[in-house]
């Protein structure tokens, strides 16, 4: 019985080496015929295009404002705290990209308070 069961095991698992094998070749040719026809079709080009665009798009003192929840009486101390309270926050449980977001926030922030005299020292 118990080298029944080794058997069936080790053509079960050659079963399933076989098939993923497939499935990974399957897919990598879907990639390729992918890029292809986007390259045809000039897609690929307009995806950089929107892609350089975005990353190049700077953040508005109201932006920063909404993400880090102040608004325009808001003292720099205060946004010092909610900065601080959100990116640690974001580096324990959260994403990358939050707090990123929440860097850039203070950073966009900081030229206004410091022209108002009241700061906008990095932290």
């Amino acid at each position: 019985m118990i080298h029944f069961i080794q058997q069936a095991a080790k053509i079960l698992a050659n079963i399933i080496l076989a098939g993923s094998a497939v499935l990974g070749r399957a897919l990598i040719q879907a990639y390729r015929q992918a890029l292809a026809n986007a390259s045809k079709t000039g897609v690929a080009n307009e995806t950089i295009q929107n892609v350089v665009r975005s990353g190049s798009k700077v953040m508005t003192e109201q932006e920063a404002r909404q993400i880090l929840g102040v608004s325009e009486g808001t003292a720099w101390e205060e946004i010092l705290k909610k900065y601080n309270v959100l990116f640690e926050r974001n580096a324990k449980n959260g994403s990358f990209y939050l707090q990123s977001k929440v860097h850039r926030a203070k950073e966009c922030l900081e030229p206004v308070y410091r022209s108002k005299g009241e700061g906008g020292t990095p932290s």
